[in-house]
């Protein structure tokens, strides 16, 4: 088995996208009479600041000669990679090492790239200790998550799928025709084993991008067959070509557990903290709030266990949610941390308040007491009647005990929809 890892051909600005890239790669070699097992979509640290949109590495797995597998990926990378961008750096990996035996260092890279920073001089000396032959363009920054993508197969243990749809060329950059309708009523029917095809809360078509690039769109799910009707019945303008992508999208598997003390900036984590301040909406839109150790997690008893969580605006309805949180909430919190703040991706309520301490009535008069004087309790002002504090009121609210998330519309790729299960509560999905 032979196995091509790539990374690095798109722009912000230009479109490209390195699943054609891949595509057009994997089309090549089935002319040739070689067969292609599979197609990977790898989705690497969505953290990293020289990253295009989605950071995706591409692996392909194929039967091919290893040489001439590297001429082919590096004609078609030569050809389409949109290296007029001077933050445009393609890098190609080649290996014909089994991708489910790779060594365990190529395994320990890729989960490091999805998790973590990494150098280029990392993946050029794993590179040169392993014999991959290799190709880049500018700084070579694209080796990086050729190599992981190369490495990923051995090293990720949950997979889902994606179907992707290709314009015809001519129309690259022009509006996309696709009948919305249609988007809709295809995902009623693939829904739950299909998500993230549409958010009917915001009417809007997700699988369909904005960028312009040669994707129609891209419908993702659990099952393969499942993606693959849904995208037969979209109607639109002609499908030039399509592949469907094994892919870790919607796994959270760039997520790691932490104490909230101890995460820092560019990471993704899940941590637990109790709610230590009103939720504040703040200009534009935004939500914050503010958490706190608690437990077994309050290390220090200092302000560096307290973390700051937002939902920005295009998390829209999710912000209401978070709105809703109350001091002394308990909570577990995931999400990526960039400059001491943790952007929410979903949310456990662990524990809710369910009372608050509010001036106590007259019992007699029915009438609110007053003060008596500091630590000297309450009393009624009419009667007599006094009370030692505060009562306990019963609070009605607005969130149960579970998991919400953010809609479909600001859905990171890597982010596990609710709806996909295996979560340790009571789910509440976005649609």
């Amino acid at each position: 088995m032979t196995v091509v890892g790539l990374d690095d051909t798109d722009s912000r600005d230009r479109g490209m996208c390195t699943t054609y890239v891949a595509a057009r790669i994997a089309e090549r070699l089935r002319r040739e009479g070689c067969a292609v097992e599979r197609c990977l979509l790898v989705r690497l640290n969505p953290a990293v600041e020289y990253k295009t949109r989605g950071n995706a590495a591409l692996a392909i797995h194929t039967d091919a000669e290893p040489d001439r597998a590297f001429d082919v990926a590096r004609e078609r990378l030569e050809a389409l990679a949109e290296t007029a961008d001077e933050r445009t750096h393609p890098g190609l990996v080649v290996t014909d090492e089994d991708p489910a035996t790779v060594p365990g260092e190529v395994s320990v890279f890729t989960r490091r790239a999805i998790r973590d920073h990494l150098e280029i001089s990392e993946a050029v000396d794993l590179l040169e200790r392993r014999g991959y032959r290799s190709w880049s363009v500018g700084d070579g920054r694209g080796r990086i998550g050729a190599l992981a993508a190369v490495g990923a197969w051995n090293a990720l243990e949950e997979w889902t799928h994606e179907h992707i749809s290709y314009r015809e060329s001519d129309r690259w950059g022009t509006p996309r025709e696709v009948d919305r309708e249609s988007v809709f009523v295809a995902a009623d029917r693939g829904y739950p084993e299909v998500w993230d095809t549409v958010d009917r809360g915001e009417s809007e078509t997700v699988c369909v991008p904005h960028t312009p690039g040669p994707i129609l769109h891209g419908i993702r799910g659990d099952d393969p067959d499942a993606v693959r009707n849904v995208a037969d019945r979209i109607e639109g303008e002609s499908v030039a070509s399509s592949q469907l992508f094994v892919t870790n999208q919607g796994t959270d598997v760039h997520l790691r557990d932490a104490k909230l003390a101890t995460v820092e900036d560019d990471r993704a984590y899940r941590t637990d903290g109790r709610v230590a301040s009103e939720p504040e909406t703040r200009r534009g839109g935004h939500v914050f709030v503010t958490l706190e150790a608690v437990g077994d997690t309050a290390t220090r008893g200092d302000d560096r266990e307290r973390l700051e969580c937002t939902a920005f605006e295009p998390t829209k309805r999710f912000r209401d949610r978070v709105r809703a949180l109350r001091v002394g909430d308990r909570l577990t919190v995931c999400g990526e941390v960039s400059r001491g703040t943790l952007k929410l991706e979903k949310f456990a309520v662990r524990d809710l308040v369910t009372t608050e301490r509010v001036t106590p009535t007259c019992p007699d008069c029915e009438r609110r007491m007053e003060s008596a004087g500091r630590n000297q309790g309450y009393r009624c002002r009419d009667c007599g009647t006094s009370a030692d504090g505060k009562a306990e009121r019963p609070l009605e609210r607005d969130l149960e005990v579970g998991w919400y998330e953010v809609p479909p519309c600001a859905r990171r790729h890597i982010a596990k929809p609710l709806v996909r299960g295996g979560f340790d509560a009571p789910t509440h999905p976005e649609r």
